[in-house]
Order: C-alpha cells, then sequence, then structure tokens
C-alpha cells in the first residue's frame, strides 16, 4: 500500500502540547491491599513496599510503592463495567482504548486522523517522589510530540507521544510517564 498522502496535517499538529485537565487517577488511596497485591503481581518482594521497620530505617522512612504503581490506578469504579470489554462487544476487532466511547475524565481529545490501529512503542517513566500511604494520586496527561513516519511499504503512520503527569493531594508530582505509539 504506497500513499503519498501525508498523515502529519496542520490539524494533527495542532494536537502537540493539547493538555487534559487535571483528574483524580482512583477511586483508592495509596494504601496497604492494594501496594501488597500489586507488588505479588509483579514479583517484587522488595521489603520497602511492605516491611514497615525496614522501611523506617531506609533512606525514605516509611513504606513506598514500586516505582510504577501511580500509573496503574484505575478510575474505574468498582461497580462499575470494563470499558474494554465493552468495546470488544461492539467491535470484535477493535484495537483496545483507542476505540473507547466513553473517555475518562480528563482524557485527552481524540488526535483527527483516519490511522486506528495501535501499537506500543515505548513507554519511559521518571521518579520524583515515591506516594505515601494514604495519599490521593491525580493525574494530567498532554501530547508531548506526534511524528510521521513512512513504513516499507510506503504508508505513513503517526508515532504519537503522551506525556502523565501525577501528583499527590498537596500537588506534589510524584513521576511522569511517557508513552509513545505507532498509529497505523
Amino acid at each position: 500500500m504506497t500513499t503519498s498522502e501525508t498523515k502529519l496535517t496542520d490539524e494533527v499538529k495542532a494536537m502537540i502540547g493539547v493538555e487534559g485537565e487535571l483528574a483524580e487517577a482512583s477511586w483508592y488511596l495509596i494504601e496497604n491491599e492494594g501496594v501488597r497485591r500489586f507488588t505479588q503481581a509483579v514479583m517484587d518482594p522488595d521489603p520497602r513496599f511492605w516491611d514497615e521497620e525496614y522501611a523506617k530505617n531506609s533512606k525514605f522512612g516509611e513504606l513506598i510503592t514500586p516505582p510504577i504503581y501511580v500509573s496503574y490506578q484505575a478510575k474505574t469504579p468498582p461497580w462499575g463495567g470494563d470499558p474494554v470489554t465493552q468495546a470488544f462487544k461492539e467491535n470484535p476487532v477493535a484495537d483496545g482504548v483507542a476505540q473507547l466511547k466513553e473517555r475518562p475524565k480528563g482524557s485527552l481529545p481524540r488526535v483527527p486522523t483516519d490511522l486506528v490501529r495501535n501499537l506500543n512503542a515505548g513507554n519511559d517513566l521518571e521518579i520524583f517522589q515515591y506516594p505515601s500511604r494514604g495519599d490521593r494520586i491525580y493525574k494530567q496527561q498532554r501530547y508531548a510530540n506526534i511524528i510521521e513516519r513512512v513504513g516499507r511499504d510506503g504508508s505513513h503512520m503517526l508515532i504519537i507521544t503522551t506525556e502523565v503527569n501525577f501528583y499527590n493531594q498537596k500537588g506534589e508530582k510524584l513521576c511522569t510517564t511517557r508513552a509513545s505509539g505507532f498509529r497505523r
């Protein structure tokens, strides 16, 4: 499939720098049971996550969470359905979250393109401080960059980089995640 038509239109370029609103990242506070389950799932037995005495004597002085924990907080209420499952029920060839009809609060507007297939192109995490037990987590997203590449077959694709900043209830920045994805 050879096309000479660019996908990096002025309308797409205008999305660079667009931010979503600051929104609560989860229904839950940072608490022991959630951290315990997460550390078991990622198989990280570090005692800084669960042993209060050990953590108290560490350089952090308290229990901490695994670095990626806040980025896995979900705003779906425990009684709510799974929006990704619903998207696949409505369209069995849907490509995950890009096809969701309902967007969570704070979501970015869709990039105006006819390219609908998504492929993860990499993730990066920058940690500023660990959240404490009892913290409420907030996040704010933005389109950090959008570039165009042409595949070997001549088809155009976009590489969209989204940046998400996570904060605690005091407004202190906890971490920044950057995720890039191919849109084909």
